[in-house]
């Protein structure tokens, strides 16, 4: 998939207007983790605030670097996450360290798999304008 059909894809999600960004052609300097979730019903809110108050400050603790997340707008039970990384080995690093450690494993992992039945991964390369692009939507009001 190229990059702008993603940042496309993303605008979409976000339902923030296409970014001057989708035209750069700068050269890919990270690489991004979308993950497309799909929750058990009625438990998206739960989710969304479960997210911010909880599994947020522990990510960045762990110092991964959330770009952006929030409910889909195309259904009631859709949820969506991104996380960008230096590059694909330190995606894997970084999900290692995080998922087997004992705050993840002793906390909030039983409460979030409860609420998901099941997601989808993308991971793609991308250029900073275009990462700063999408995490400027966050700021912009998406919480």
């Amino acid at each position: 998939m190229r990059l702008r059909h993603v940042v496309v894809l993303c605008c979409v999600v976000l339902n923030v207007p296409l970014p001057i960004a989708a035209q750069s052609n700068e050269a890919p300097t990270a690489v991004l983790e979308i993950r497309s979730y799909n929750l058990k019903p009625g438990t998206r809110d739960a989710y969304h605030q479960m997210l911010v108050k909880e599994a947020l400050p522990m990510l960045q603790r762990a110092k991964v670097d959330v770009v952006a997340y929030g409910p889909s707008l195309h259904d009631a039970d859709s949820y969506y996450l991104m996380r960008a990384f230096p590059s694909a080995a330190a995606l894997d690093k970084a999900e290692e360290a995080f998922y087997g450690s004992e705050e993840w494993k002793k906390g909030l992992r039983e409460r979030v798999l409860a609420a998901i039945v099941n997601f989808t991964t993308v991971v793609i390369e991308i250029d900073q304008t275009t990462l700063n692009a999408l995490r400027s939507t966050m700021k912009a009001g998406h919480d």
